[in-house]
Formats: structure tokens, C-alpha cells, sequence
């Protein structure tokens, strides 16, 4: 049997804090999820994104639990167009969440940004970029 990447998984400090910003991201978690030491969300294409609290982890794994924010994890977010990169970056600064890197024009040919989650985590919110009119 060959196997099949499954799930992304997130350690977290916060589960309610956590799961808020991500619903804003337009993932689908339960409202009761919120105080759960384990949660998750089902991704098109059937790949899921699964929450544990640092608590839950422990449980299982006593050793120091790395910081959330600095395990390499990163997430992107495809937007509506350059338009859409600016319009949810902002949205998120101003619901109180920290900014990374305001929206740029990505030489690889995307419109790109980074918000932090409330572990800080990257995440990266993109586009493809305008299309010159020609």
C-alpha cells in the first residue's frame, strides 16, 4: 500500500483563538470544537487540517512541546484574485490579527501576503497576479 497524504496538523496554545481566525479563512470547524483538545476540518479534495491543543499533545508525548510558530508549518490561502489578497489581509489586521508581510507583487507572478495566526504561524494569502492588458 502506498501512502496517501492525509492531514496537516497544527499544535496550538489557544483552540477557540485558533479555530476563530481560521473560520475567517472560510474553513468549516464547529462552533463547539472551540473548547475540544483535538478538532478538524475536512479540505476540498478530502485532505483534512487538524487542531490539538499543546495539552492534548502532551498527553502523549511529554517532552517540551515545540513553539507552535516555529516548526516550519505554513499554510496558503488561494484568494480571489490581487484584489482578494489585499481585501483579506486587511480584514484580518484589522479584526486584531499581526500582519507578516502586507501584500506585494511576488516575482514568481503572484499577488502574495502573510499573516500570522494566534500561535505565529504563517500564513500565506495569494493570488495570481493581474495579467497586463495587451
Amino acid at each position: 500500500m502506498t501512502p496517501r497524504f492525509d492531514a496537516i496538523g497544527l499544535v496550538v496554545s489557544d483552540m477557540a483563538a485558533s479555530l476563530a481566525f481560521y473560520r475567517r479563512l472560510g474553513l468549516d470547524v464547529p462552533p463547539e470544537a472551540d473548547s475540544a483538545p483535538h478538532a478538524e476540518a475536512v479540505l476540498p479534495g478530502g485532505l483534512r487540517l487538524m487542531w490539538d491543543t499543546e495539552e492534548a499533545v502532551r498527553a502523549f508525548d511529554p517532552g517540551p512541546a515545540e513553539a507552535p510558530g516555529t516548526g516550519g508549518t505554513a499554510l496558503a490561502f488561494r484568494c480571489d484574485g490581487p484584489a482578494g489578497v489585499d481585501a483579506l489581509y486587511e480584514e484580518l489586521v484589522a479584526a486584531g490579527y499581526r500582519g507578516h508581510l502586507p501584500p506585494w507583487d511576488a516575482p514568481w507572478g503572484q499577488r502574495y501576503a502573510v499573516v500570522l495566526d494566534p500561535d505565529g504561524r504563517g500564513v500565506d494569502l495569494f493570488a495570481d497576479a493581474a495579467r497586463p492588458a495587451g
